[in-house]
């Protein structure tokens, strides 16, 4: 199992390289995340966009590539619609979301006749390495597309982060529902679809090694301590692996507590395609890009 970005980004270098298509990777943070993890030996990679602004910014942050493709793009929406299509040809094995409104790269995407396949619900997946805070690294869903998901959500999002911890070598996932209590309250809905997902993962439709709990509080999943304070058995308790927030709201809180507050680096995909996505916010800086990069080239590779 990887328990930390160090040792994710350490396999990422001593596998092989995968083609990432960046589209509009425009700005500074997208060219040095392409551009560090080209060094590195995870990537080969291919710049979509407007190749002026490409080039002066590389020569402006005085950044080089040793072997990368550039594709000339007029504007944001055919950046994004050139970088779909070389991966559905075959041409790159995964895509990474540069300067760019989500909106545009998501519909170039989602484009039925040029976009990619999509499985069920597209979902944006959170990895964070709390740097020791947790003894392990936390997979969390969904903070980033998914607004208020229903039950048939919500089993789209477990099923979507199991990709991620397979990239992650965790061979057993513990799903942790989270709940704001541990018991079922109809007044609180969370709690009833937490307690049927933990039934369906009984009844197996995560995968016979997926283990899911719910309704479960932060504290329990986290501390093996406080459920034994509170009398609360379950082999999820103190160990979840992934961790399935209500609504975006809370996901979005849960983010950057962990990160702003604690200091916890992250790494963030889109799942639900053939391939990984790689989007972050455009304020994210380039370790985070790197980051998660180095976890689609793990996602991609699987699909080698």
């Amino acid at each position: 199992m990887i328990v930390s970005f160090e040792q994710m980004l350490e396999k990422a270098k001593h596998g092989e390289p995968m083609v990432l298509a960046g589209a509009a990777a425009q700005d500074a943070d997208t060219i040095k995340a392409m551009a560090a993890a080209e060094k590195a030996g995870m990537i080969r990679p291919v710049l979509v966009g407007d190749l002026s602004v490409i080039r002066r910014v590389m020569q402006e942050e005085n950044i080089t590539f040793c072997n990368a493709r550039l594709v000339q793009a007029a504007d944001m929406a055919e950046a994004c619609d050139k970088a779909v299509e070389l991966v559905r040809r075959g041409e790159a094995d995964f895509l990474m979301k540069g300067l760019v409104d989500t909106n545009i790269f998501l519909k170039a995407i989602l484009n039925k006749e040029t976009g990619l396949p999509v499985h069920g619900l597209l979902s944006h997946v959170m990895t964070f390495d709390t740097m020791g805070a947790y003894h392990k690294l936390m997979i969390t869903s969904d903070g980033g597309m998914v607004l208020y998901p229903t039950l048939e959500q919500k089993i789209d999002i477990i099923k979507n982060c199991l990709p991620v911890a397979k990239a992650l070598e965790i061979e057993e996932p513990k799903v942790a529902v989270l709940c704001a209590k541990e018991k079922v309250n109809p007044k609180m809905p969370a709690t009833v679809d937490a307690a049927e997902l933990k039934k369906l993962g009984e009844a197996g439709e995560f995968g016979a090694n997926v283990l899911v709990e719910g309704p479960i509080a932060m504290d329990l999943a986290v501390s093996a301590h406080c459920a034994e304070v509170k009398g609360y058995r379950s082999p999820v308790a103190g160990e979840a692996d992934i961790f399935i927030v209500p609504n975006i709201e809370a996901g979005n809180i849960m983010g950057k507590t962990l990160g702003d507050i604690l200091g916890a680096k992250a790494a963030g995909v889109i799942v639900g395609t053939d391939t990984p996505i790689v989007m972050c916010s455009r304020a994210d800086t380039d370790e985070t890009k790197l980051c998660s990069i180095a976890l689609g080239c793990l996602m991609a590779g699987l699909k080698k």
